[in-house]
């Protein structure tokens, strides 16, 4: 009767408590066959085995040596290598010998965000015949399984794939053309990540490391926190419940009788697409401390009416994966979302392109703008070969040195001018209009605080802008407006981010 009763504890703990263990040397799933390692960085090797078994890495003439610890959890950093398109192998030998084949040696980009990120090849533009030209062997892909946990995951599913029309049709489109600019331009292996779910706000993605390092996170830290509390208790208090089931049932179990079934272990309240960290533990924490290059985001729909807090949020995402991949300030590109008719509030999208253009004070950062290549009644946009393509030239010319054009026009300063406003730009070589016609969506405001369309010219590197009625102008407003599709671009063709020159609350938006 004891020793039922102790197994039936034993039985339901275990359900709520799970303990892994491991025999066999293994290995986490982004380190496999086919694999892309990133060149001229330090490679770390990870996985399991037996406590105080030794592990020993081979990659070509690289040895490493170690010891699994009391957690059953071994490490080793391999020597940084230089780029390499001919397969090497590798093993890893403890007890059982696993082999790693085709692995290749070039550069590696993580991918992540919600549905723009994760939209496929297949569903792009002219996507037949992109995908006719998707035997690309050098290009391998690596798919993160779509999951969420309440607690950091060591372990998913997912392989490194070879790219091909078959393997790219249902891969991230803004990633696979991003990665096919490079393999064209340097001639090198690319190895691409994809980490997306759609629908999904920034918090669930940032790292808990990433709350605690930007004070304007206060309330987004004490919910993660409060959580981890309230969950702590819960699992004790769940403990105490089923040592009182276990009275309860063991001596209707004896008697021949029903009893009623074990208490519900309770449910992480992080464990959510929604909720802070929730996807950072299932999808990304499983890939640290695997070595790359840098990180594409493309996110920010799901936490449109954020404002510049979405900047603080966006800070919290960067700097926190920074810290847990310990590579430094690697390159973060990121996508300015595309004009799309939300609602009846046309400002609250661009005061999310404020927030995002703010990212480009931190360092290492880069902004693909895309105003010119929406569908203002399609939150997905299906030419992305674009999205791709401005990616790749921040890349290019930032982190690899390339001397490309990169960025469409920024604000750099303005000036009121008499019954005009100069404005300046960075970026702003070779200032047209793309159209040919003149330019669109300027407005400008006096202290009455209510914006008017107004004409703008080029002059220079700068933009004279002034409107009929509006003899004092105080403020300018540049594509501030959901739907705005301005036609201002540089020599290269690429667009003028969006701006407001003000941080009025109670403006009038030029309609």
């Amino acid at each position: 009767m004891r020793r039922w009763k102790q197994c039936l504890i034993v039985a339901v703990v275990a359900l709520a408590f799970p303990v892994s263990t491991h025999a066999n040397v293994t290995l986490p799933a982004i380190i496999g066959d086919h694999m892309v390692l990133q060149a001229d960085k330090p490679l770390p090797i990870w996985g399991w085995a037996e406590p105080g078994e030794e592990v020993v890495v081979t990659l070509g003439e690289d040895t490493l040596a170690t010891k699994a610890n009391e957690k059953g959890e071994w490490r080793v950093k391999l020597p940084a290598r230089k780029p390499s398109r001919n397969p090497l192998q590798m093993t890893v030998a403890g007890r059982n010998t696993l082999k790693l084949n085709d692995i290749l040696v070039g550069e590696v980009w993580l991918g992540s965000g919600q549905s723009n990120m994760a939209w496929p090849v297949d569903i792009s533009t002219n996507s037949k015949e992109e995908l006719a030209q998707a035997k690309l062997p050098e290009i391998r892909l690596f798919f993160t399984p779509v999951a969420t946990s309440g607690t950091p995951v060591t372990r998913i599913g997912g392989q490194w794939i070879v790219c091909n029309p078959d393997t790219a049709r249902g891969f991230s489109a803004v990633l696979f053309f991003f990665g096919r600019e490079l393999h064209r331009e340097l001639n090198l292996p690319v190895g691409l990540i994809a980490t997306s779910v759609g629908g999904t706000p920034i918090e669930p993605w940032i790292a808990p490391e990433g709350f605690d390092i930007i004070p304007e996170l206060e309330a987004e830290r004490k919910f993660y926190r409060d959580s981890l509390t309230s969950y702590a208790k819960a699992r004790v208090d769940h403990l105490t419940a089923v040592q009182k089931w276990v009275s309860i049932a063991t001596p209707l179990h004896e008697a021949g009788k029903e009893f009623p079934d074990p208490p519900v272990a309770p449910g992480h309240p992080l464990n959510g697409f929604g909720t802070s960290t929730g996807l950072y533990n299932a999808m990304v924490h499983p890939l640290v401390p695997f070595a790359i290059r840098g990180v594409l985001w493309y996110q920010g729909e799901s936490n449109r009416g954020r404002g510049m807090q979405y900047h603080n949020l966006q800070r919290g995402l960067i700097g926190g994966w920074r810290k847990i991949w310990n590579q430094g300030d690697f390159p973060f590109l990121f996508v300015q979302l595309a004009p799309f008719r939300y609602d009846d509030n046309a400002t609250l999208l661009p005061e999310i392109w404020e927030a995002q253009t703010a990212g480009l004070k931190l360092p290492n950062t880069g902004m693909a703008v895309t105003t010119d290549i929406s569908t203002i009644n399609d939150i997905h946009p299906p030419n992305k070969l674009d999205v791709g393509k401005r990616l790749a030239l921040w890349a290019l010319a930032k982190t690899y040195d390339k001397n490309v054009v990169y960025s469409g026009p920024l604000l750099e300063s303005f000036q009121v001018d008499g019954e005009a406003i100069r404005v300046k730009f960075q970026h702003t070589a070779g200032l047209k209009s793309r159209d040919g016609k003149p330019l669109t969506w300027f407005s400008v405001a006096g202290e009455d605080k209510k914006f008017v369309a107004a004409t703008a010219t080029i002059e220079g590197d700068a933009v004279v802008v002034r409107a009929d009625g509006v003899a004092k102008p105080v403020a300018v407003r540049f594509g501030w407006n959901q739907i705005a599709e301005p036609n201002l671009v540089n020599a290269a063709g690429l667009p003028a981010s969006p701006f407001r020159s003000d941080v009025w609350t109670d403006a009038v938006n030029v309609k």
